[in-house]
């Protein structure tokens, strides 16, 4: 176990560089092990929580298919046709929704929420939001009752 504090701002951060990793990864079909090298080389990549990206950026990868499986039912196109952002981001959250239980399900929402309105189309936020919503009700049934 380690000693540090939780910092949700190193989360935060981290998360930031996700979204930009995804999209580089979408669009060059990069090894995920070259771009995580890459993106460990940029002076932003020390004040971000390290561990958590590995994680991610690793799981979605490994995941990828399932993943688009997941949110498939909640799309009004195919995966194929989102644009590579909101693909990205919703491939980030539905990771976060389904296999990191340390990550509240209103974290995962806000969080690409606000890199969708980042990074994303003008009303991207909007979908992403509806998508993931829709995912943690299926997902995290139990822990959304339990908020009230």
């Amino acid at each position: 176990m380690t000693s540090e504090r939780f910092d949700p701002w190193a989360r935060r951060r981290a998360r930031r560089l996700l979204a930009q990793a995804f999209y580089q990864w979408q669009l060059t079909g990069a090894d995920v092990a070259d771009i995580e090298r890459q993106f460990r080389e940029e002076e932003s990549f020390r004040r971000i929580d390290a561990q958590f990206f590995h994680d991610v950026l690793r799981g979605v990868a490994a995941e990828c298919e399932q993943l688009d499986a997941l949110i498939a039912p909640y799309l009004d196109r195919s995966v194929a046709q989102l644009d590579h952002v909101e693909r990205a981001l919703l491939r980030m959250g539905a990771y976060e929704l389904v296999h990191r239980a340390d990550v509240p399900w209103r974290v995962a929402i806000d969080e690409c929420v606000a890199l969708a309105r980042t990074f994303g189309a003008e009303d991207s936020h909007k979908y992403v939001n509806a998508v993931l919503d829709a995912l943690a009700r299926a997902e995290r049934a139990r822990e959304i009752a339990a908020d009230g």
